[in-house]
C-alpha cells in the first residue's frame, strides 16, 4: 500500500502544486471563500467525489469517498475516518516575493491554509484512485478557522454526525503546516496540543477634560496603563509557575488631540489557558482586576468577554494510532512528540468534541535552514515540498483498518 501511495502522489504532485499556488494567490478571508470553495467543488466534480456545498455560512465543504472492498463492491463496515482542512486567509500585506504572491491587497495566505486545502485535495485525488479503501473517508473543507469558528458551524451543520453526507464520523485528524519543524518531520502528542483561546475588550471610562486642567478629569489614559500592568500579575501571582497561561492586552486606542484627556480608552487582548480550572480562575481574576483597578482611579471598566476556541485534544488512543502509521509512514526518525502544548489555538478542537480526534504537525521548514519565516508573519508561505509527506500521511491514517 505503501508504494502505491508514493506512486500516486508522485503522479498527481505537479497538479496539487499549481492548486496551491493558484488558492495562495486568491486568498480569502473569513466566511469569504467563495472562490476557494468553487475551486474545491470544481475539483471534486472531476474526480467523481460525492459532495455537499454551501455548509457553514456558504462556503464550507463536506465530500465523502465510500469505502470498497477487493472487488469494488461499497462495503462500509464502520464508521467513516474524517479528515480535516481549513481554508481562509488573514488580512496581512504579503511580503513573500512569490511569482503566485497575492492579488489580493491586504490578505495573504500568513498561516498556510492554502496548503491545508490543497493538501486535502491531494488526498481526494489519490484516494480516489485506490482500488481498495477499507474505511470510509469524509473529508472536511471548512471556513473561517482565524477566529470565525468555522469548526464548529461544520460540525452543527451534520459534518460528523452523519446526517449529511455518509456514516457517522469515529475518528478524525487534521494538520498544520510548521515552520520550526524542517521539512518531512511530523509531530503530535497525547493530550492538550493547544490551548483555548479568550479574548477581552475593556472600555475604561473616566471624565473628559482639557490636558492643562486633570484635576477636573478622571484620566481614563492612566487608568488604562495601571490596568494593563496590573493584569501581568494574573499570570506571576495567580498561577503556579509550573501552569500554563497566558494573558497578552494587544491593544490600545484612545484620544482624541494632544491636549485633550479623552473620556474612554478601549484596551483588547487575549488569553490562552490548558485546563477549565485555569480558564475559569483567569477569566475571574483578569475581569476583576481591570474593574477594581479602573474604580481605584475614579474610572469604570466595561467589559466585553468573548468565550474563544476550547483545548484542542488529542485522544491518547487515536494519537498513539498516529505515531504508528507515521512511524511506518515517513520513518521513525522524522516522527516526534511535541514535549509541551503550544499556547496557540486551533478551532480543530471543535471536532474532538464529537469523535476521538488527533491534530497533528507537518514541518515546512526547508533542509540547511535554521529559521523560516513563522506563522501570521507576511514573509510566510507553506512550502509546497511539504505536501507529498501530507498527503501520504493522511492517506495512510485514512486507509489503516487496524484496530
Amino acid at each position: 500500500m505503501t508504494n502505491k501511495l508514493s506512486e500516486l502522489i508522485r503522479a498527481e504532485l505537479p497538479v496539487v502544486i499549481a492548486i496551491r499556488r493558484d488558492l495562495h494567490a486568491h486568498p480569502e478571508l473569513a466566511y469569504q471563500e467563495k472562490r476557494t470553495s468553487r475551486v474545491v467543488c470544481d475539483e471534486l466534480t472531476r474526480l467523481g467525489v460525492e459532495f455537499v456545498p454551501g455548509m457553514a455560512g456558504g462556503t464550507g465543504v463536506l465530500a465523502h469517498i465510500p469505502a470498497t472492498g477487493p472487488g469494488g463492491k461499497g462495503a462500509p463496515v464502520r464508521g467513516a475516518v474524517a479528515l480535516r482542512a481549513d481554508m481562509d486567509a488573514l488580512p496581512i500585506e504579503e511580503a513573500t516575493g512569490a511569482a503566485y504572491t497575492s492579488k489580493h491587497p491586504g490578505v495573504m495566505h500568513a498561516c498556510g491554509h492554502d496548503g491545508h486545502t490543497a493538501n486535502l485535495l491531494g488526498v481526494a485525488r489519490v484516494l480516489s484512485k485506490l482500488d481498495h479503501r477499507p474505511n470510509p473517508v469524509t473529508l472536511i473543507f471548512q471556513p473561517a478557522e482565524e477566529g470565525g469558528a468555522g469548526g464548529k458551524r461544520m460540525c452543527e451543520d451534520g459534518a460528523m454526525n452523519g446526517s449529511r453526507l455518509g456514516p457517522k464520523v469515529d475518528r478524525v485528524f487534521g494538520l498544520h503546516g510548521w515552520p520550526q519543524y524542517e521539512l518531512g518531520d511530523v509531530g503530535s502528542r497525547p493530550g492538550p496540543l493547544l490551548a483555548a483561546t479568550d479574548n477581552f475588550h475593556f472600555e475604561i471610562v473616566g471624565e473628559q477634560s482639557h490636558a492643562a486642567y486633570p484635576q477636573l478629569s478622571r484620566d481614563p489614559v492612566v487608568a488604562a496603563s495601571q490596568v494593563v500592568v496590573a493584569l501581568q500579575t494574573v499570570c506571576s501571582r495567580n498561577a503556579a509557575p509550573t501552569e500554563c497561561l497566558v494573558v497578552t492586552v494587544a491593544t490600545i486606542h484612545g484620544g482624541l488631540a494632544h491636549n485633550v484627556i479623552p473620556r474612554s480608552v478601549m484596551l483588547s487582548g487575549t488569553m490562552r489557558t490548558l485546563t477549565p480550572e485555569m480558564r475559569k480562575m483567569g477569566r475571574e481574576r483578569v475581569c476583576a482586576i481591570a474593574t477594581g483597578v479602573a474604580a481605584a482611579m475614579g474610572c469604570e471598566a466595561r467589559i466585553r468577554w468573548e468565550e474563544g476556541y476550547p483545548v484542542t485534544h488529542n485522544d491518547p488512543l487515536l494519537t498513539q494510532r498516529f505515531f504508528r502509521v507515521a512511524r511506518e509512514t515517513v520513518g521513525a526518525a522524522r516522527v516526534r512528540e511535541v514535549p509541551t502544548p503550544t499556547m496557540g489555538g486551533e478551532d480543530f478542537s471543535y471536532y474532538g468534541q464529537h469523535a476521538p480526534a488527533c491534530f497533528f504537525i507537518l514541518g515546512v521548514r526547508p533542509p540547511g535552514r535554521q529559521t523560516y519565516p513563522s506563522l501570521h508573519q507576511p514573509e510566510y508561505d507553506f512550502n509546497d515540498d511539504a505536501l507529498a509527506t501530507g498527503i501520504e500521511l493522511m492517506c495512510a491514517l485514512a486507509v489503516d483498518e487496524r484496530v
